[in-house]
């Protein structure tokens, strides 16, 4: 690691220098924000520069001021609750102070988007399909975790083993196809998993932006299906110390959570940290009752440092997420049904149902794992005049820990150290002939090591790196914007050897893993363009080409993947996936009616994917994960594991079709009601039969989302912004199925029922706090979601149902304190 903290010196203590040089270049933004009906200051809006992070918030007349903008051509966003989102672009060097006119709607639709385009600009302008959600509307959502809070958004769904993990798929693509990136770096901890989170707590974050579609250009490999940003450690405005403190407690799994924050911007010197606790037990449903072993408890801590001056910024940013999860096996008693558990008995193990004292522990029991992140980033970005150079560095540690021997509840089974340095060099060319152009270069070092006496991938380290430009141009009603991308990929895996005891306990090894090494590169592109060819009315269409290397456990998977209940094979020929994606949409908006329409096709070629293996005799293939799992009187010996069926990875071409409408209703002059209605589909195929099946792997059923809101009190003298929200999320039978090598069954359709109510109370003008309640699942709906790998555990005996259904009626409460000095 020395030749990484040197970069990060050279980082720290040259660039600045060189940068501070700049600072002649920057000015002062001065303005005023005002209602423009009655032409009242709007106290409290927001003005904020995306691009490069600064803003201020307008004080009781109205005015901001922000000092250090880069001379040149920037969005700048002004917002206010209650308000339509102003997006204008300015040239910072010619500007003169003025007013910023605010009106009133209950529909937010112009919102600023930074993730895959050159630089910032309106959601509406942007080629590609985003979809933005701000920190209002994450607490007014209810959820387990921060995937499963965003999954109603069209065209993202989740890959889900209980409440505490869930993986977002967009457009019926999931793991390794979507980055996720927080704070400016790429998260990695093992997204090939499905038992595997993304390990970001919720409660910290102030903003999401959901890109849909290839997005390779700025990411790199794996952004085949989108991108989702996550952003958290965000400076407030100049001049201010802000905080919040935040309580939430769920119903079903009693799953309680706390978060405290507080930052401050003196002069350009910013500041602030954080703090999150959650505990959950097990939830429960109408036909499993309790789910044993679905508890989890999580914490997480961070905090950033940083200055912001003429130069431009420097800002360190340290995570730290440390969470334990119940892995839920879905074992029943052959007789009751009922889920059971293990527990020692003497140098042995025998069953036992649950205790009410057990379901309410939040302490995971066995199997478990843990997961510890520590996640270092620094941000840089310096004004070159009317251009910016950006340096973001990143180092990650991601140690995983799956524990499975009820004996021995310590011991580490399988245990995963990857460490990763993630960096991101871009020089942004603010106008060149009306052009706004980024020239950069990024990937990462990774080196994963196996830490338990189980191994399921091996040794390796990996080297990624791509070059790449991207543009943009607005020329009146049309914004063009395009790029292209080289990557090289270098995999070195390492030969392993797995040890074990012969009837002497004599110790014995065998190779599990060949040393191998895999080289590869592709060529991505896109090209794009929006067109406001009526006040009302955009078009947009994308044209992109995207590529994803296969990862470590589709290559060389050798073990048994105990939280899906498989025992996996890798297969070290695989070539790389890569896309050709047509996206199209059109949008309509006045003071009636919202419309936003998409349609995507995306051929994927070499498309990666697993299934069953099939023995000798035509059956499945079933591997004996532990032979000391049982003896002959029945008495199991401390795995709470037994036979796996064997999967491997193949591939073949496959293309993707589908798309999203909303549709919303807000009539004229009845701002307070708001009447929204989702749908999203996705059909992927095979582009040839596989044992008779040519549906894909997890893709999600059609799904509608019926929700009609009311505003009651705008505002009044203590209680602003009450609304009330009455839901119906429909998702409808998945009849496509991949049926091929019994790998997936058809699921059913369900309709769940849910209501929203929430509100600011206020006191002198400001607002005390806020309070969110939402219900889910009212009618406690038994249901499984085609997305869930708790579908494929046990069948219980007494009813024929295969596996474990998803979570019943939850009640969710949120309290949300603001502070300021």
């Amino acid at each position: 690691m020395k030749h990484i903290f040197r970069i990060w010196f050279i980082a720290l203590c040259y660039i600045p220098v060189f940068a501070f040089a700049q600072s002649k270049n920057a000015t002062t933004v001065k303005g005023k924000v005002i209602d423009a009906a009655t032409l009242k200051a709007l106290s409290g809006a927001t003005v904020y520069f995306p691009d490069f992070k600064r803003g201020a918030v307008a004080d009781e007349s109205g005015s901001f001021s922000i000092s250090g903008v880069p001379v040149g051509d920037y969005i700048i966003e002004i917002s206010y609750y209650g308000y339509k989102t102003l997006v204008e672009k300015i040239n910072t060097a010619t500007y003169q102070e003025k007013s910023f006119s605010l009106v009133t709607s209950i529909v937010e639709q112009e919102k600023v988007v930074v993730t895959g385009v050159s630089s910032a600009m309106s959601a509406k302008k942007a080629p590609i399909a985003v979809q933005l959600i701000n920190k209002r509307e994450l607490l007014g959502s209810s959820g387990t975790n921060l995937i499963d809070v965003i999954s109603k958004v069209p065209g993202l769904q989740q890959i889900s083993s209980g409440p505490a993990v869930s993986k977002p798929v967009i457009r019926g693509l999931g793991f390794n196809r979507v980055v996720v990136v927080n704070d400016g770096i790429r998260q990695e901890g093992q997204q090939w998993g499905e038992e595997h989170g993304i390990e970001i707590d919720e409660f910290s974050v102030s903003k999401i932006e959901v890109l849909k579609g290839p997005a390779s250009l700025m990411y790199g490999s794996d952004a085949l299906a989108g991108v989702i940003n996550i952003i958290s450690l965000s400076p407030v405005p100049e001049g201010t110390i802000r905080g919040n403190v935040l309580g939430s407690f769920n119903t079903n799994n009693l799953q309680r959570g706390g978060h405290v924050n507080i930052g401050g911007n003196s002069n350009g010197f910013v500041w602030g940290g954080y703090a999150s606790l959650k505990a959950a037990a097990d939830y429960r449903n109408r036909y499993d009752g309790r789910v044993f072993n679905s508890k989890f408890n999580e914490q997480n801590f961070g905090g950033y440092i940083g200055l912001h001056k003429n130069w431009g910024s420097s800002q360190l940013n340290i995570t730290h997420f440390d969470q334990t999860i119940g892995m839920v096996s879905g074992e029943r008693d052959s007789a009751t049904g009922k889920l059971i558990m293990y527990v020692p008995h003497g140098d042995h193990t025998h069953e036992e149902f649950p205790t009410e004292k057990d379901h309410n522990s939040t302490q995971p029991f066995i199997p478990r794992q843990r997961i510890q992140h520590l996640k270092v980033g620094l941000e840089n970005s310096f004004h070159l005049g009317a251009n910016r150079l950006s340096l973001n560095l990143g180092y990650q540690k991601n140690h995983r820990k799956e524990l499975g021997n009820v004996l021995n509840p310590s011991e580490t089974e399988m245990g995963f150290d990857l460490q990763t340095f993630n960096y991101n060099l871009a020089y942004h060319i603010n106008t060149l002939k009306d052009w706004k152009t980024n020239v950069g270069v990024n990937g990462m070092w990774q080196s994963n090591t196996n830490t338990g006496h189980e191994m399921m991938i091996p040794d390796y380290d990996l080297f990624d790196a791509g070059v790449f430009i991207v543009t943009q141009k607005t020329m009146n009603k049309v914004t063009l914007s395009g790029g292209i991308r080289y990557d090289i990929r270098k995999i070195n895996a390492k030969a392993s050897e797995e040890e074990h005891h012969d009837e002497e306990e004599e110790h014995d090894h065998d190779l599990q893993f060949e040393a191998f090494k895999r080289d590869f590169n592709n060529i991505s592109g896109s090209v794009g363009f929006s067109y406001a060819f009526h006040p009302k009315w955009n078009l947009k269409l994308n044209v992109a080409k995207g590529f994803r290397a296969p990862s470590l456990a589709e290559l060389a998977s050798n073990g048994a993947h105990h939280g899906t209940n498989r025992f996996e094979y890798g297969n070290a020929q695989l070539k790389s996936e890569s896309s050709f994606q047509i996206d199209g949409g059109v949008g309509f908006d006045n003071d009636h009616i919202s419309i936003e329409a998409s349609l995507f096709y995306n051929y994927v070629k070499n498309y990666i994917y697993y299934q069953r293996l099939q023995s000798v005799n035509g059956g499945d293939s079933v591997i004996v994960a532990d032979n000391d799992h049982e003896d002959h009187d029945g008495h199991s010996h401390g795995h709470a594991h037994g036979d796996l069926y064997a999967f491997e990875f193949d591939q073949a071409n496959a293309f993707l079709v589908g798309g999203e409408i909303k549709f919303d209703i807000h009539p004229h002059p009845l701002h307070w009601l708001h009447i929204e209605n989702t749908f999203s589909y996705v059909r992927g195929m095979l582009t040839e039969r596989r044992d008779g099946s040519r549906n894909l792997p997890f893709i999600p059923g059609p799904r509608l989302i019926n929700e009609v809101r009311a505003t009651l009190i705008e505002k009044s003298k203590n209680i602003s912004n009450l609304y009330v929200k009455v839901q119906l999320d429909n998702t409808f039978k998945q009849n496509h199925a991949f049926t091929g090598y019994n790998t997936e069954t058809v699921t059913p359709a369900y309709s769940l029922f849910n209501i929203g109510i929430g509100t600011d109370v206020t006191w002198k003008g400001k607002t005390r706090f806020s309070i969110y309640l939402a219900g889910n699942n009212l009618t406690d709906v038994a249901y499984q979601s085609h997305l869930s790998r708790l579908k494929y555990t046990d069948v219980n005996n007494t009813t024929g149902r295969m596996g474990v259904f998803n979570m019943g009626r939850n009640f969710n409460v949120k309290v949300n304190v603001p502070l300021q000095f």
